[in-house]
């Protein structure tokens, strides 16, 4: 097992493990213990009943959270013709076709989202074993594989902060839900955007209890675990 840091076990210090936390306690405690001197990520690790083995029980979506997640998102689309153009008024930072292609099997890959209108997956296909591993195929089940009429729409939800979410290999979930110096309501709010799309996400074929244990934590931080059905009851106003 690694070895934590001073700061980390001084955080870990503060978290009693053998009880489960409301939500309000766990984003206050999660800011207040958060260890690193910048401005770390929370994020929300979720534990499910699926079994990852069964692709009925795969689950993958997408969500917007109400105030983003802090940074500034940078977006290509692949995209042509009126497409293309709406994409850059939407304030794509990369569009193009082939020309991006031909940049990224050439390494290029300096952007959080990838785009694709359905027209173009037939070349965007081949570059599978390059973002797939990244996270950053585009797929129709996160929402970034679109029809031309829905490119500027898809766009401008990256740049406010949308994020996907899949089950791993391990039948669990780990999503961003903004920065420590969010205000805690936003956090919260954030959290609430989240838990209503992965609860719509469940499969039809999950047998079961669906969603297992709740965790929240933070970049360099410990896990402060939730109490689940406080967590799960969460909706946004």
């Amino acid at each position: 097992m690694p070895k934590h840091g001073k700061r980390y076990r001084e955080a870990a210090a503060k978290v009693d493990k053998s009880r489960l936390y409301g939500v309000d306690e766990a984003i206050a405690l999660a800011k207040e213990i958060h260890p690193a001197k910048f401005d770390e990520t929370v994020e929300l690790h979720i534990k499910t009943g699926l079994d990852p083995r069964h692709a009925e029980q795969q689950i993958r979506g997408s969500t917007v959270l109400p105030h983003g997640l802090g940074k500034v998102m940078r977006v290509l689309v692949f995209a042509e013709g009126d497409a293309a153009a709406a994409a850059r008024e939407a304030g794509a930072d990369f569009v193009g076709s082939d020309d991006l292609i031909k940049q990224i099997e050439g390494g290029f890959l300096d952007f959080d989202v990838a785009i694709a209108t359905r027209e173009m997956m037939g070349k965007v296909g081949r570059l599978g074993r390059i973002l797939g591993p990244r996270g950053l195929m585009p797929n129709p089940r996160s929402g970034t594989v679109v029809g031309a009429e829905d490119i500027a729409k898809s766009v401008q939800e990256a740049k406010q902060g949308r994020v996907e979410f899949r089950l791993d290999r391990l039948a669990n979930i780990h999503v961003p839900l903004g920065k420590v110096s969010f205000e805690d309501r936003k956090l919260k709010e954030n959290m609430a955007a989240l838990i209503e799309a992965v609860n719509a996400a469940k499969p039809k074929e999950a047998k079961g209890q669906y969603i297992r244990s709740a965790t929240l934590t933070t970049t360099m931080g410990p896990g402060i675990h939730l109490d689940l059905a406080q967590t799960l009851s969460l909706k946004l106003t």
